[in-house]
């Protein structure tokens, strides 16, 4: 991912994680996610990157479908805008503004444990 960054650490239990943000921004240098080692470094670290648009699978041209499906079949983990520090550049953010944001503490890079409903709107990515 271009300009990948750690948007926060997972945090909670391996069936309802949820994100702790960093208040800062930390590049996901090859070092940094040794760091997660034994696990995955999505298991560990959210990542952030631009939006790829065209070169991402959840693009439709127009839209991020990843973002769509997140707002339509996720509940609401958050009942106030959590501490971000991408939302000015976000994608999720400028095409679903706040209701995306409620929703993005339960969003983790990898998620081995993740429910079938979380691989359903992860575009159907098989669980590990």
């Amino acid at each position: 991912m271009t300009d990948a960054r750690v948007l926060g650490v997972v945090s909670g239990e391996a069936d309802t994680p949820r994100l702790a943000y960093l208040n800062e921004r930390v590049p996901a240098t090859p070092e940094l996610l040794a760091e997660a080692a034994p696990a995955e470094p999505g298991e560990v670290f959210r990542l952030a990157a631009r939006c790829e648009q065209s070169r991402c699978t959840h693009f439709d041209g127009g839209r991020c479908q990843l973002a769509a499906r997140i707002v339509e079949s996720l509940a609401v983990v958050s009942d106030k805008l959590p501490p971000c520090i991408i939302r000015s550049s976000c994608r999720w953010y400028s095409q679903e503004g706040a209701q995306a944001c409620y929703r993005c503490p339960q969003i983790v890079t990898l998620n081995v444990d993740a429910s079938a409903t979380l691989r359903d709107v992860a575009g159907g990515v098989p669980a590990s």
